[in-house]
């Protein structure tokens, strides 16, 4: 799978100077296999990259594509089917459900594909340290911690690319490496890559190619 911008510029962003570096304007691919960090200040487009990418934004110029395919031609079972099993996401406000516990919010998006048993998502939970808030309701975690389930949330999927907004903001070196350790793992399981969205941070990895916005 390949995602492809080919000078998108955003309407909200089109009065912003942008470098000349920047991908919007310009061209950039995302295929399936590749590890990219996507840099840029704030306001310059992190999310709004994610939500184009999703086919949830529409207001820019220029053209996004799927392996060749103008997004702008898919209709809403076209989307469910990419989102099911090609894309996944770690949005910046996570959009856990926060009267679920951890363990009922993993559950529950696993049960859509059953990629893995409870005792692996476990697993993941315990490399993350919060195996122990399996039975906590979500709203009561610190962001660090909702961080950690989102991601491993993204995980109970099948993908080809993961997206991630900003996903370490609240965590500290350490466990930023620890996440990314687990993803990174997770997608050369299943030849997948990914897209990391950050201020600036590299998080000591490196990736195929660096972008900015």
């Amino acid at each position: 799978m390949k995602i492809v911008f080919d000078k998108v510029m955003p309407q909200p962003l089109n009065s912003i100077q942008h470098g000349t570096k920047s991908i919007w304007g310009n061209k950039m691919e995302v295929a399936k296999g590749e590890k990219i960090l996507l840099n840029a200040s704030s306001g310059k487009g992190k999310s709004t990259f994610t939500f184009t990418a999703l086919g949830l934004r529409s207001d820019y110029v220029g053209e996004v594509f799927y392996d060749n395919i103008n997004i702008n031609t898919f209709q809403p079972n076209d989307w469910t089917l990419i989102r099911q099993k090609k894309v996944s996401v770690v949005f910046q406000d996570l959009q856990l459900f926060p009267e679920l516990t951890v363990g009922e919010n993993l559950l529950l998006k696993n049960s859509l594909q059953n990629v893995f048993n409870e005792e692996e998502i476990r697993t993941m939970l315990r490399a993350l340290d919060i195996e122990n808030k399996w039975d906590q309701k979500c709203q009561f975690l610190s962001m660090g911690q909702q961080q950690r389930v989102a991601i491993i949330r993204a995980l109970c999927q099948p993908f080809e690319i993961l997206l991630m907004d900003e996903p370490f903001s609240h965590l500290d070196a350490e466990n930023s490496l620890k996440c990314l350790t687990l993803i990174n793992k997770r997608c050369d399981e299943i030849g997948a890559g990914f897209v990391l969205t950050t201020l600036g941070d590299d998080h000591g990895f490196k990736y195929d190619h660096i972008y900015y916005l």
